[in-house]
């Protein structure tokens, strides 16, 4: 008997028991469905990666740090005593090194480097604007390697913003009194640092024979400085950001300025945590990309790239993505003991059948292959059922979530493909065939004689 046949006649058995078939069918689907929109999601979640890196992030760009504990490469010193070190800063029960000057200059001389940034993180006293109230923020150097997304207001092509001018963070909107972004722009605010007061000792020996011992007691203790900036921009905080505090942006010689003031007498004058440096024709040439940051780490310095961060993106969506693929194996675990149920019952019930056809000199091979080819139907079925769900309420949620989780305009979490939607098909079919193996091998082994006295 043909192959198309025997397929021509699975389809016609199924319809006998259309109820049945296609409750077993729906099983395989709820399956179908949760792994279809798992592969949506994981593509969806790489495009949209792989969109913000190469629009925010410069490809030639490398964060460096002298301590491996802020890329979580050296976890295991969390836990060991630390040894005191001059450029290293305690934070929280951890001793982190430092960068110096001289290792800013040490970078800035590797041929393959054409610049070499410090990052400036500074924790001003509070900000505000006339007629509104104080709030804490972060302010960082704007870097032009990873560019934020934009709310209103623009960002020069190339190079840093402008000195004075600031990015402001949408999230302070409306605490600064701003009806919406465009508001915002060209406006001024006022950002005021604190420091502990520093005196030279001519100074402090030249008040003591002046005013007396009591004068140095009335020195006050701390120092303050306000800067005025004006607002060119407001950022809007990207859905993968992992930092929940609000940071504003100036101009790397602001940034430098206002760090070296409030570290100014303390152990963290001219130090850095990380710095952001550019491989020169980096942008078309992954190698020396790749190069650069091997050497650098032969040096004792710890890098990243835009490679990398892409990667721990991808690693986030591959893991969340086999926690769904879990729930959609689990469904279709279940629907396998459906399949073999339904299949066991359709040979009890179609055993005279069977013997007449075996009678008739059809082959054990050919029935064992017409119920494995009727699981495959039921596969079949369930698969492209539970995938067409997958795809309708993909369509009707993608723009709700662009708009829940601020993708931006243009960008979707659920994208579907259609080759990876039908090698799932198959495989389910290929799943319900396995599934129907014994049902098919008891239906080969009937005897015809015994089974056409069957009642």
């Amino acid at each position: 008997m043909k192959m198309l046949d025997i397929t021509r006649r699975a389809a016609r058995s199924l319809t006998q028991a259309k109820a049945r078939t296609f409750l077993t069918a729906l099983a395989i689907a709820v399956g179908a469905f949760t792994l279809t929109l798992s592969l949506a999601v994981g593509e969806g979640a790489r495009q949209y990666a792989d969109k913000l890196i190469a629009s925010n992030t410069d490809k030639a760009g490398l964060i460096i740090a002298k301590d491996g504990k802020l890329f979580g490469a050296d976890t295991s010193s969390f836990s060991e005593p630390q040894e005191y070190d001059e450029n290293a800063r305690q934070q929280e029960g951890i001793s982190i090194k430092l960068l110096t000057d001289d290792d800013i200059a040490k970078l800035a001389s590797n041929q393959n480097i054409e610049s070499v940034r410090p990052q400036y993180t500074i924790n001003p006293q509070f900000l505000t604007r006339e007629g509104q109230k104080k709030y804490s923020a972060e302010i960082q150097a704007y870097s032009p390697g990873l560019r934020p997304e934009m709310e209103a207001g623009s960002l020069p092509a190339t190079g840093d913003i402008a000195e004075g001018a600031v990015l402001l963070p949408d999230s302070f909107l409306t605490a600064l009194g701003f009806s919406n972004a465009s508001a915002a722009l060209n406006q001024n605010m006022t950002v005021q640092l604190q420091r502990r007061a520093t005196l030279s000792a001519e100074k402090i020996q030249e008040l003591i024979q002046t005013q007396g011992l009591r004068a140095v007691g009335s020195l006050p203790q701390v120092e303050t400085w306000q800067i005025t900036f004006k607002i060119i921009g407001i950022t809007r905080k990207p859905a993968t950001a992992l930092a929940a505090t609000p940071t504003l942006q100036v101009s790397q010689n602001d940034a430098r300025e206002m760090a070296e003031y409030t570290t100014a007498g303390t152990e963290n004058y001219h130090k850095y945590m990380i710095a952001n440096a550019r491989v020169k024709g980096g942008e078309n040439d992954p190698a020396k990309v790749q190069l650069t940051k091997e050497q650098l780490r032969q040096q004792g310095y710890n890098v990243q790239s835009a490679e990398d961060v892409q990667k721990l993106l991808f690693q986030i969506v591959n893991i969340l993505q086999s926690i769904v693929v879990g729930f959609g194996v689990i469904a279709l675990i279940a629907s396998v003991f459906g399949i073999i149920n339904t299949q066991y019952i359709s040979v009890l019930e179609r055993t005279q059948q069977i013997g007449l056809m075996k009678a008739l000199g059809m082959r054990r091979f050919d029935v064992g292959s017409l119920f494995r080819f009727e699981a495959a139907w039921i596969g079949l079925l369930g698969g492209v059922i539970g995938a067409a769900l997958a795809y309708a309420v993909g369509m009707v949620a993608n723009p709700w979530i662009t708009n829940a989780l601020a993708l931006g305009e243009g960008n979707y979490l659920l994208v579907f493909q259609i080759m990876p939607v039908i090698v799932l098909i198959v495989g389910l079919m290929l799943v319900a065939m396995i599934a129907g193996l014994l049902p098919a091998r008891k239906a080969a082994k009937l005897d015809p004689i015994e089974a056409l006295r069957t009642e």
